[in-house]
């Protein structure tokens, strides 16, 4: 009887561990369901902010990499932008690469302290001491509150 059990229950766990390796489905909710309407593609992100440093926007976007809880989200024209989710314990499968997703997100602009003075009066003889090493293709960022696979 003993030994029934014990194979049950192996068999239970295998299966369990088995379910963790694949791609999730469509309709897949992480964090809180995103709201759908109004929904922005990745690479229009950034004109639909214009001068606003931060938005709060529905958005749709084919995911890159995920890698210790980041990841990363295709933004158009060779630009990338990297996610993270606002609550801690959001487990995102690697599988999920390669997946469009539907996201409720917090949009923010990266601060570049050149651009908004940072700095002032630190100059010498006109010339800026400080360099500022900016990638252009990486200007945005996401906090995720929830995230669906579209």
């Amino acid at each position: 009887m003993k030994t029934f059990s014990l194979l049950l229950a192996l068999l239970f766990s295998v299966s369990a561990f088995a379910q963790d390796h694949k791609a999730p489905a469509h309709g897949t909710i992480y964090g809180a369901k995103p709201d759908t309407t109004g929904v922005v593609p990745a690479s229009r992100v950034e004109g639909f902010m214009a001068q606003k440093t931060r938005i709060s926007v529905a958005v749709r976007g084919k995911v890159l990499a995920v890698k210790n809880g980041k990841f990363i989200i295709d933004g158009g024209k060779g630009k990338t932008i990297v996610s993270h989710f606002s609550t801690a314990g959001v487990k995102i499968p690697a599988s999920l690469a390669g997946k469009t997703v539907v996201m409720d997100v917090i949009a923010q602009k990266l601060f570049i302290a050149d651009d908004l003075q940072h700095f002032a009066g630190d100059t010498v003889k006109g010339k800026k001491q400080h360099d500022v090493k900016t990638a252009p293709k990486r200007r945005l960022t996401f906090e995720v509150k929830g995230m669906m696979v579209d």
